[in-house]
């Protein structure tokens, strides 16, 4: 104890200017930090607070199945995996023999339906024709009945007119039975007049049902609308629409992903045989904590960035929306909270992000990569 207390008696004696240099050192000093706190709080404040953020975000895109809409054999195949492709660019080529034969048959079918309304536009003519030649027929057995009827009016009173006679003996009796065989003579006449004209007005009435037979056919149409000439006509643009679905074309510009058609195949149609990845129109999905969307609405900007190209390359968005539920809730096999060893889990809720085409055209992604996200939640 006395060795310490002498060794403190034999230091030398702090310097006050020393002293004061120091503490004025430690006051700058402090002044910094807080400054820099202060500093580093405004730039937080202006630049990062309401801003959320996420790593648990993937590129996503609405690709395009390929199949064929009709069956047959593959001719040509002119794309391959990975390939980019334009829309409408041709795809697959079918065999298009029995194709073509089907046009052909369809067209044959169509040339036919057309001629039998010709046809039936010329019988109608013809049946009309006849319609007036019966009618004709009509007046002329009309004429031949009042001709009859007459003839049988005067033997008719011939005979009454002997008959009376004949009983004084003024008319001999071969006279009378001659007035007699005339009479029954132009009674016969007349009975064959009158079937004379119920023969021709059902001569004419037949004609008359065969002429609205045929009119009920072309009727309010013409060779272009009636029903037989525009079922061809459909029939024959069938045929044509599946000889041109043998060329399979790209429904969208996109890259050439799970091609699975080789050439010969023979392809059913409905069969997908390749998938077309829009990478032009690519969105994220990102997962977001159900706690950090209390401020995110549609509409608000987004700042992302991709493993793929690293930090460098910022894509700009907008929130498109929400999913219906969590990526729980849609699982495979949903959890089951109500068991007796239940842990509460943070779910995340899927929000869509449209990203901007042309810096996508500049850098383009591809669905599955894994994307940063920050959310700016002040707007």
């Amino acid at each position: 104890m006395t060795d310490v207390t002498a060794a403190i008696a034999e230091s030398p004696a702090v310097d006050p200017a020393q002293r004061e240099r120091r503490q004025r050192l430690l006051r700058i000093l402090g002044l910094v930090v807080v400054a820099g706190v202060l500093i580093w709080a405004v730039w937080y404040y202006l630049t990062q607070a309401g801003r959320v953020h996420t790593d648990n975000a993937y590129v996503g895109a609405d690709t395009a199945q390929v199949t064929p809409l009709v069956s047959g054999a593959v001719r040509e195949v002119r794309v391959g995996g990975t390939q980019l492709v334009q829309k409408d660019e041709i795809l697959v080529i079918l065999d298009d023999a029995d194709a073509r034969i089907e046009v052909a048959t369809a067209a044959a079918a169509l040339r036919q339906a057309q001629q039998r309304y010709q046809q039936t536009t010329a019988m109608g003519n013809a049946l009309r024709a006849q319609v007036d030649a019966r009618g004709a027929d009509t007046g002329q057995a009309q004429a031949r009945l009042s001709a009859a009827q007459a003839e049988f009016e005067k033997a008719r009173l011939a005979l009454d007119r002997r008959t009376v006679l004949s009983a004084s003996g003024a008319v001999s009796g071969e006279e009378l039975s001659i007035a007699r065989a005339g009479y029954a003579e132009a009674r016969a006449g007349l009975a064959q007049a009158q079937a004379a004209i119920s023969t021709a007005s059902a001569t004419r009435a037949a004609a008359l049902g065969e002429l609205a037979s045929n009119e009920a056919l072309t009727r309010n149409t013409n060779e272009a609308s009636a029903p037989d000439v525009a079922a061809a006509q459909a029939r024959l643009e069938l045929a044509q629409l599946n000889l041109a679905r043998t060329v399979i074309r790209a429904p969208i510009a996109g890259v050439v992903t799970q091609r699975q058609v080789q050439l010969g195949q023979r392809l059913t149609a409905g069969t997908p045989i390749m998938t077309l990845v829009p990478i032009a129109s690519s969105y994220v999905d990102a997962n977001f904590k159900e706690a950090q969307l209390r401020k995110v609405r549609p509409g608000q900007k987004v700042e992302l960035t991709s493993d793929f190209y690293g930090s460098s390359v910022v894509y700009h968005g907008r929130v498109v929306g929400f999913a219906g539920g969590t990526g729980a809730a849609f699982a495979l096999i949903p959890a089951q909270n109500a068991t007796g060893n239940w842990v509460k889990v943070v779910q995340r809720l899927p929000v869509r992000i449209s990203l901007d085409r042309a810096e996508l055209r500049e850098h383009p992604l591809r669905i599955g990569l894994s994307m940063d996200v920050i959310v700016d939640t002040r707007r």
